[in-house]
């Protein structure tokens, strides 16, 4: 491709950043569910009755909370890029199809 107006798009390559995107979601799940639940601290965990034990599960709790929502936050980032990666994808094949029924 080199004429004027001519453009050139790796189907290929969108498709493997489809594929990628799609696996990072696969593995976000698992790291998600992870957060949320293999990170929980029962009461009394790390003992009972001392001047900070308040503040100690409040400062869990809080954190726990804010890396929860930065994972959705990321796994949405992630989801929204992967379907306009798609969508553009589609684009371009069906762009590169016209172009060959209409030189036809």
């Amino acid at each position: 491709m080199g004429g004027k107006g001519e453009y050139g798009v790796d189907l290929d390559a969108l498709d493997q950043v489809v594929k990628e995107l799609n696996h990072v979601l696969q593995m976000m799940g698992d790291s998600k569910s992870t957060a949320k639940s293999s990170t929980y601290l029962a009461k009394g965990t790390l003992g009972q009755g001392f001047a900070e034990e308040g503040q100690l599960y409040q400062a869990h709790d809080k954190m726990k909370g804010d890396i929860e929502g930065l994972m959705e936050m990321v796994e949405g980032l992630v989801d929204r890029f992967g379907k306009k990666s798609s969508k553009v994808r589609g684009a371009y094949q069906d762009a590169e199809a016209d172009n060959t029924v209409s030189m036809a």
